[in-house]
């Protein structure tokens, strides 16, 4: 940050002549030389007109000359309009998601985005004792597998619990923790990408502190964690009384480095679970027959979430509840339906209806008639299937696709699918259409596991050509539940749908790389998959192409960001690092990741904490500095993603302590070439507030927080310009000059009581949502 006492100070008001931009420049080439500490960000304008026409990266981002440069600078403004249709697709996407969570909706068992709850230690962070102890309520400690991971734990600090996901692996972790550390040691989960290497040469663990990474992917880059790293890393966690328990997979067992750590976990047996679930419960009288059917199916029940599910049922709705939980009606009702062998003109429309439900009936014949030509345009080439399973009923896809009858889903799929009446976004009840959608959200994951588990090449190969048409060709509605079947695919067939639909997606238009952002992001919804998610965003940040980098970029905008604050954060700033067209969407995503903080005040925080920090690490001068000050105040001028109102004016509305970050954030700025960008931003978030007195504390933190950050010329000089730019008829409001001379103590410029008083050492005293921004996130 800006020494208050050193040099003279620094004019707030930029010269008449705007300052050219930085260059953009590959990833290959060597960064342009440093501007004066003066000037160490674009004038406003130009930067935006830049950015628009910038040069794509990689190393041939440079200008050249003769008929390729010709063609280059042709391909730049289409580039940029393609990042530019992702962006708004995604601003209307979270926009979308914020009303249908944050509205009146009834949105109980949903997953709207970031609505979705989720289990202690699936996002890195400190695991609150009470979330702990809401896990391990009704635990029942597995044999002998617990005993054998808690001597290996005891003896090297570090255990590895392998098993199938749903296998109770995770509060098996927490459960082993507890008992080695005490039921109040404080407990932190963290990374499951990329955490071994980083923390067996970490310098930061900390004493008596338990670990824990679920859902271990193993490692990305070449300087994978080895047999000595482990040992390395054991040893240290003994020496400092910490220990670290890790989730996986099965594969992980063969991994040499982690092989001798290992200790395949299972579930408890699920009649003595529930039975230990009923003495903690209250009392339910049952029949001894139904009791006896009570235990028959309880006996069948693989995951021990169930188990616990239908002794809570039992205890609050009696026997019938439970038995209607555990008998899983919705289940059956799929598996029967399949087990008839339906013929195609059945089995086609619900294949459709598992990537496209709730679309107009209308668009969904559309596009069933177009998945039913992908079949007959494949049996009709004679391609020869390239691994179709012993019985695979391929006979049931020949022949042509009958035309949709709407009067046959009455008796198509009975207790299925059913048709009810919804209006499209932004229009009233007038105009709704019906919709053909599944009874329950449960029904559609199942219909999914059905279509892979029976059927192969001869139905997935035209469905896979069918669902890369809509990702390409698709509106927003459409590719946004494509992404939702796709996400639940993923809970099958992960490696297929990351090599054949994501990143074939991920390398194409807007459009597609749109659909791959967004299944990234409603893969978050099984916590299983949130890891692999994530593992596959990191892949694609790095010397994948720049199409592949802005999709990893668009990706970390929802709940992907969410759970990942710090390893999101990380990831667009080293994006913005990369050239011009990288560097414009990482800005922009980050931007996008404020917006979607509004209901999350410490995500917000954390954020504006993030790019303070950044700024303060980079030199002055220096090309790090120029680009955080760019994120900086895009940052400042953004707008909520609701309403034209700037997010400052929300964060300061509603998110505590954000004064004291948009303080330093505005002081940073004021001391760069953006500087009437931030006067700008500033008159614009007085104007927003200027009729909320409920504000009046947090703007005059915001204004002591400017001061202890500025020396007394500084000080001086953005009071004359910003009574200067109160004058301008789109400012001079009243209500706007009072609070003002609140910021500043007065308009004739009060100066800073103790200019070497840190901003840190504020109280702070007011809340806020967040917003949406200028050309961001």
């Amino acid at each position: 940050m800006w020494d208050p006492d050193a040099g003279p100070a620094v004019p707030l008001v930029p010269p008449i002549a705007p300052v050219p931009p930085v260059p953009a420049s590959g990833d290959d080439t060597a960064p342009p030389a440093p501007p004066a500490p003066d000037d160490a960000d674009d004038a406003g304008a130009a930067s935006e007109a830049g950015e628009a026409g910038a040069a794509p990266d990689g190393p041939d981002a440079g200008p050249g000359v003769g008929p390729e440069a010709a063609h280059d600078s042709r391909q730049q403004p289409d580039e940029q309009a393609e990042d530019d249709r992702g962006y708004d697709d995604l601003r209307r996407f979270h926009q979308l998601v914020n009303n249908n969570f944050y509205g009146a909706v009834d949105a109980s068992g949903a997953a709207f985005g970031f609505g979705a709850a989720t289990s202690p230690g699936l996002a890195p962070g400190v695991i609150e004792p009470a979330e702990t102890d809401r896990v391990l309520r009704f635990y029942v400690p597995p044999q002998p597998c617990f005993d054998e991971a808690f001597g290996k734990l005891r003896r090297n600090a570090l255990v590895v619990l392998t098993a199938q996901e749903g296998s109770g692996r995770g509060a098996g972790a927490l459960a082993l923790l507890r008992k080695v550390l005490g039921g109040r040691a404080e407990l932190r989960s963290l990374s499951p990408a990329n955490a071994l290497a980083e923390l067996a040469a970490s310098p930061n663990l900390k004493r008596g502190q338990g670990y824990v990474i679920l859902d271990y992917v193993g490692e990305l880059h070449v300087e994978a964690v080895q047999a000595y790293a482990i040992g390395r890393l054991s040893e240290e966690l003994r020496r400092r009384g910490s220990y670290l328990v890790i989730t996986a997979g099965d594969a992980t067992r063969r991994r040499l480095a982690l092989r001798d750590h290992c200790v395949p976990w299972q579930a408890p047996d699920p009649v003595a679970l529930f039975e230990h679930c009923a003495r903690q419960l209250p009392l339910t009288a049952v029949e001894p027959d139904t009791e006896r059917e009570l235990l028959r199916w309880v006996g069948e029940q693989r995951r021990p979430a169930d188990v616990v599910a239908a002794a809570v049922a039992l205890s609050r709705g009696g026997a019938e509840a439970a038995l209607d939980m555990l008998r899983d009606g919705d289940q059956n009702r799929v598996r029967e339906w399949f087990g008839r062998q339906p013929p195609a003109d059945d089995l086609l429309p619900l294949a459709a209806l598992a990537f496209l439900e709730g679309i107009p009936e209308r668009t969904f014949e559309e596009q069933c008639a177009a998945l039913a030509a992908h079949v007959r345009s494949w049996r009709q080439s004679g391609e020869t299937p390239v691994a179709e399973p012993d019985g695979s009923p391929e006979d049931l896809l020949t022949g042509a696709v009958a035309d949709q009858s709407r009067a046959r889903w009455r008796d198509r799929a009975v207790g299925i699918v059913t048709t009810e009446h919804r209006p499209g976004p932004g229009r009233d009840g007038v105009r709704s259409e019906r919709r053909l959608v599944f009874t329950s959200p449960r029904v559609r994951e199942l219909v999914i596991a059905e279509l892979h588990d029976l059927y192969g090449y001869a139905l997935w190969y035209p469905l896979r050509k069918w669902l890369g048409e809509l990702a390409l060709l698709g509106d927003l509605d459409t590719r946004t539940e494509v992404a939702r079947g796709v996400a639940l695919l993923a809970r099958y067939a992960l490696a297929d749908v990351d090599e054949n639909l994501l990143k074939v997606w991920s390398d194409g238009f807007s459009s597609q790389r749109v659909t791959a952002a967004l299944t990234l992001q409603f893969m978050c919804d099984a916590e299983h998959l949130a890891p692999q998610a994530l593992s596959i965003v990191l892949g694609w940040e790095d010397n994948n192409g720049p199409a592949r980098a802005i999709t990893a970029a668009m990706a970390l905008t929802g709940r992907l960001g969410a759970l990942y604050r710090r390893q999101a954060l990380n990831c667009l700033w080293f994006l913005a690092q990369r050239g011009e067209r990288i560097a414009f969407a990482s800005r922009r995503s980050l931007v996008l990741l404020l917006q979607t903080a509004e209901q999350d005040p410490e995500r917000a925080r954390f954020t504006l904490r993030y790019v303070r920090t950044v700024i303060a690490r980079t030199a002055p001068g220096s090309r790090d500095r120029s680009i955080a000050l760019r994120i900086a105040v895009q940052l400042l001028e953004a707008t909520r993603l609701e309403a034209p109102e700037p997010v400052t004016a929300a964060l300061l509305r509603g998110v505590p302590d954000s004064a004291r970050h948009l303080g330093a954030l505005w002081a940073d700025v004021l001391h760069s070439g953006n500087r009437s960008r931030a006067v700008s931003a500033l008159c614009r978030t007085l104007v927003e507030l200027r009729d909320d007195p409920s504000v009046t504390g947090a703007v005059g933190e915001l204004g002591e927080a400017m001061r202890n950050a500025m020396n007394r010329r500084q000080w001086a000089a953005l009071c004359h310009h910003l009574s200067v730019a109160l004058r301008h008829p789109d400012y001079a409001i009243p209500g706007a000059r009072r609070l003002a001379q609140v910021l500043l103590g007065s308009l004739r410029g009060r100066p800073p009581a103790d200019p070497r008083r840190s901003a840190g050492s504020l109280i702070s005293t007011t809340p806020l949502p967040s917003s949406r921004g200028g050309r961001s996130k």
